[in-house]
Protein backbone atom coordinates (compact mmCIF):
# COMPACT_ATOMS: atom_id res chain seq x y z
CA UNK A 1 0.00 0.00 0.00
CA UNK A 2 1.23 3.22 -1.06
CA UNK A 3 0.66 6.97 0.62
CA UNK A 4 0.73 10.07 -0.44
CA UNK A 5 -1.49 11.42 -3.44
CA UNK A 6 -1.96 9.43 -6.52
CA UNK A 7 0.32 11.10 -10.04
CA UNK A 8 -1.81 13.91 -11.63
CA UNK A 9 -3.18 12.80 -14.87
CA UNK A 10 -0.73 14.86 -17.36
CA UNK A 11 -3.15 17.41 -19.29
CA UNK A 12 -3.42 17.81 -23.28
CA UNK A 13 -0.27 19.93 -24.54
CA UNK A 14 -0.59 23.57 -24.19
CA UNK A 15 -1.60 25.49 -27.60
CA UNK A 16 -0.15 28.38 -28.14
CA UNK A 17 -2.24 30.04 -30.37
CA UNK A 18 -1.11 32.97 -32.02
CA UNK A 19 1.03 34.02 -28.55
CA UNK A 20 4.27 33.34 -30.22
CA UNK A 21 2.97 35.75 -33.38
CA UNK A 22 1.63 38.38 -31.07
CA UNK A 23 4.88 38.65 -29.59
CA UNK A 24 7.43 38.66 -32.78
CA UNK A 25 4.92 41.49 -33.47
CA UNK A 26 5.36 43.32 -30.17
CA UNK A 27 9.13 42.93 -30.48
CA UNK A 28 9.49 44.68 -34.11
CA UNK A 29 7.18 47.13 -33.28
CA UNK A 30 9.68 47.96 -30.22
CA UNK A 31 12.54 47.79 -32.70
CA UNK A 32 10.75 50.23 -34.79
CA UNK A 33 10.08 52.63 -32.38
CA UNK A 34 13.55 52.59 -31.45
CA UNK A 35 14.59 52.73 -35.04
CA UNK A 36 12.38 56.36 -35.15
CA UNK A 37 14.42 57.63 -31.86
CA UNK A 38 17.47 57.22 -33.36
CA UNK A 39 17.03 58.45 -36.70
CA UNK A 40 15.08 61.55 -35.04
CA UNK A 41 18.71 61.62 -33.17
CA UNK A 42 20.23 61.78 -35.90
CA UNK A 43 18.61 64.53 -37.17
CA UNK A 44 18.72 66.41 -34.44
CA UNK A 45 22.20 66.69 -34.49
CA UNK A 46 22.87 66.82 -37.85
CA UNK A 47 20.39 69.62 -38.36
CA UNK A 48 20.17 72.04 -35.18
CA UNK A 49 23.75 72.15 -34.78
CA UNK A 50 26.08 69.61 -33.40
CA UNK A 51 27.29 70.47 -29.87
CA UNK A 52 29.60 67.90 -28.24
CA UNK A 53 27.14 66.52 -26.19
CA UNK A 54 24.36 66.17 -28.58
CA UNK A 55 27.31 64.15 -30.50
CA UNK A 56 27.73 62.26 -27.69
CA UNK A 57 23.92 61.28 -26.92
CA UNK A 58 23.29 60.66 -30.62
CA UNK A 59 26.08 58.24 -31.33
CA UNK A 60 24.52 56.78 -27.32
CA UNK A 61 21.33 56.10 -29.20
CA UNK A 62 22.51 54.75 -32.03
CA UNK A 63 24.91 52.22 -30.21
CA UNK A 64 21.64 51.18 -27.75
CA UNK A 65 19.45 50.94 -30.61
CA UNK A 66 22.26 48.61 -32.45
CA UNK A 67 22.04 46.26 -29.04
CA UNK A 68 18.52 46.45 -28.79
CA UNK A 69 18.18 45.52 -32.11
CA UNK A 70 20.59 42.09 -31.61
CA UNK A 71 18.57 40.87 -28.72
CA UNK A 72 15.31 41.45 -30.56
CA UNK A 73 16.47 39.42 -33.53
CA UNK A 74 17.40 37.24 -31.48
CA UNK A 75 14.30 36.60 -29.63
CA UNK A 76 12.32 37.41 -32.75
CA UNK A 77 14.68 34.61 -34.22
CA UNK A 78 13.70 32.22 -31.36
CA UNK A 79 9.68 32.85 -31.14
CA UNK A 80 10.00 31.60 -34.89
CA UNK A 81 11.74 28.37 -34.57
CA UNK A 82 9.84 26.11 -32.46
CA UNK A 83 6.09 25.95 -31.88
CA UNK A 84 7.13 26.29 -28.32
CA UNK A 85 9.76 28.74 -27.71
CA UNK A 86 12.04 28.96 -24.53
CA UNK A 87 11.97 31.60 -22.26
CA UNK A 88 13.20 34.79 -22.66
CA UNK A 89 16.41 34.41 -20.21
CA UNK A 90 16.63 37.57 -17.21
CA UNK A 91 19.88 38.96 -18.75
CA UNK A 92 18.43 39.68 -21.87
CA UNK A 93 15.34 40.81 -20.47
CA UNK A 94 17.20 43.06 -18.42
CA UNK A 95 19.16 44.71 -20.90
CA UNK A 96 16.43 44.82 -23.61
CA UNK A 97 14.70 47.29 -20.73
CA UNK A 98 17.77 49.25 -20.30
CA UNK A 99 18.46 49.44 -23.35
CA UNK A 100 14.62 50.78 -24.09
CA UNK A 101 14.76 53.31 -21.10
CA UNK A 102 18.11 54.52 -22.06
CA UNK A 103 17.42 55.30 -25.62
CA UNK A 104 14.68 57.56 -24.58
CA UNK A 105 16.71 59.47 -21.75
CA UNK A 106 19.02 60.12 -24.61
CA UNK A 107 16.13 60.76 -27.45
CA UNK A 108 14.99 63.63 -24.44
CA UNK A 109 18.09 64.97 -23.57
CA UNK A 110 18.56 65.59 -27.03
CA UNK A 111 15.14 67.75 -27.30
CA UNK A 112 15.55 69.50 -24.39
Amino acid sequence: MTTGTPDPVPGPDRDPGLQPERTRLAWRRTTLSGTVVAVLAAKTVLHGGATPASVVAAALCCALWLVFLRIAHERIRTLSATPRPRTLTSPYATAAALCTVALALCGALLVL
